[in-house]
């Protein structure tokens, strides 16, 4: 995994998190392009899109788009896979999860992904496992 994005139907970026380094300006003109190719499409039209060097897995759920950018050899249905544990995860988290529980709460759901994601590898899927770490620290 490269990058993944939470985008509204409006094209505004909610949540942004990159694994490798990109300069400011290279990831705003790749967004704009990324959620550009995701938001015209139809309903109908399959998930992945080839971009630059990227394969785009893209997914909707109510009014957020899961925009996942992975190397070219990924399991484009491993990824789809992988959107629907952190939808699922952020559901558990903020109990039925919409876009202004990401943007008021962006740490949080930045602390989910890092207990997902390392190094653009996927090491955590068990939604229990995920939110440990983060209801301990809310005891405190």
């Amino acid at each position: 995994i490269q990058f993944l994005l939470l985008v509204n139907k409006q094209g505004q970026t909610r949540l942004a998190q990159y694994l490798n380094f990109m300069t400011i300006a290279e990831r705003t003109a790749l967004e704009g392009e990324v959620v550009r190719k995701c938001l015209q499409r139809r309903e109908s039209d399959c998930s992945f899109i080839e971009h630059l060097q990227y394969k785009l897995v893209y997914r909707r759920y109510a009014s957020l788009f899961f925009i996942v950018g992975v190397d070219g050899d990924e399991n484009e249905l491993s990824v789809l896979e992988f959107i629907h544990c952190v939808v699922e995860t952020l559901d558990k988290y903020f109990e039925n999860v919409c876009e202004l529980d990401v943007m008021f709460n962006a740490e949080k759901a930045h602390f989910i992904l890092e207990e997902m994601v390392s190094n653009g590898n996927v090491i955590e899927t068990n939604k229990t496992n995920v939110l440990q770490p983060l209801m301990l620290m809310e005891k405190k």
